[in-house]
């Protein structure tokens, strides 16, 4: 009876190992957190990471200069 305690607690350890990353990479992604909490189930944990592989994420790349503008560019350092 002592084991099925720990082996109850150490279920949930690792559901919270798997949940957490997910939940921080679909909203990174830009889709809803609340997916990760389909990672439980094990058939559809595989469907979720080929949508993630192949999904356009709806997140804004960063850094990228306007359109029709240059990229900024460092001026040269002066001649001594």
């Amino acid at each position: 009876m002592a084991m099925a305690g720990i082996f109850f607690i150490f279920g949930i350890v690792m559901i919270a190992i798997m949940i957490i990353p997910l939940w921080v990479i679909w909203k990174k992604a830009g889709f809803s957190p609340w997916l990760s909490l389909l990672s439980i189930i094990p058939v559809v944990h595989i469907i979720m990471l080929y949508v993630l592989a192949f999904s356009e994420w709806k997140v804004v790349p960063i850094a990228q200069p306007p359109y029709g503008q240059p990229p900024y560019q460092q001026p040269p350092y002066p001649r001594v």
